[in-house]
């Protein structure tokens, strides 16, 4: 584990353990590289280098007040990429992470990156528009923000006893101890930031960004996805990419790398060696 420290300041933390081809995870809002837990230690066993990172104003980076944006998301994880000298790496990100892993294999990643693989991720774009009649109406984000500045622990328990692991689902098997563990990750950011990310991950187009990857892209999605509806998400996605592959799983929350691991990463494991 350790630290490198950005062009404007900002230290990032990160994890990099093992030998072997590269796999970088990026994490979703509002939680840092500790959600990777469940995929970092099944890639290690299986003789993968990997890597993940906390983002910045999230987990144990520095809680920044400005480059709180997409660009400066993927211009962080460009310098990381840099300073540990990853070549022929598999970018993965969850939700936000997705989104970042899309700008970052767009607009940094040639010559660096193998595959990507974005599972229930943000792209193209969330907020609903003339452009986007099937999105989520801006009221919704707005009501996030209110809840966030209101009663952010509160908040941070409502999110994962709910909807993003479908605890909310008739029959769901819940886990305390995923609800703790997110509350945990999500207190250690900064609220600034994360309130900042709302933003970010609500009214990003990753449009042209979708459409300039080259690179083998698996696009992973549930389709009772309560935060990242599918339907507006992945399902477009996949026709905007030049070389994509996409995985619909029937009933899977949005936080289904923790709630079906063993599904998710042989998955991902397939895809990386094919």
């Amino acid at each position: 584990m350790g630290t490198i420290t950005t062009r404007d300041g900002t230290e990032i933390f990160y994890k990099d353990w093992g030998s072997g081809q590269p796999i970088v995870f990026h994490h979703g809002w509002p939680l840092s590289a500790d959600d990777w837990d469940n995929q970092i230690l099944f890639f290690l066993k299986n003789g993968f280098r990997v890597i993940a990172h906390d983002r910045r104003g999230h987990g144990r980076s520095s809680q920044t007040a400005t480059g709180n944006d997409m660009d400066t998301y993927a211009a962080d994880v460009a310098e990381l990429a840099s300073a540990l000298d990853l070549r022929d790496a598999i970018h993965v990100g969850h939700s936000t992470g997705g989104g970042e892993v899309t700008r970052y294999v767009a607009r940094h990643g040639e010559g660096r990156v193998a595959k990507a693989v974005i599972i229930a991720a943000i792209p193209p774009v969330m907020v609903k528009s003339d452009r986007n009649p099937g999105g989520t109406p801006v009221d919704v984000f707005d009501d996030l923000r209110a809840q966030l500045a209101a009663n952010r622990a509160q908040f941070y328990l409502d999110i994962p006893t709910g909807p993003f692991y479908g605890f909310n689902r008739p029959g769901a098997d819940i886990s305390q101890g995923l609800i703790r563990n997110w509350w945990r990750q999500g207190m250690m950011g900064g609220a600034n930031a994360h309130y900042d990310c709302i933003r970010v991950f609500s009214e990003t187009d990753f449009t042209a960004d979708l459409k300039r990857i080259k690179v083998p892209v698996l696009v992973m999605h549930g389709d009772d996805d309560q935060i990242v509806p599918i339907a507006d998400a992945a399902l477009l996605s996949i026709k905007l990419l030049t070389n994509g592959t996409l995985k619909v799983y029937e009933g899977f929350p949005h936080g289904m790398c923790s709630t079906h691991p063993d599904v998710v990463n042989r998955d991902i494991l397939a895809f990386v060696r094919a």
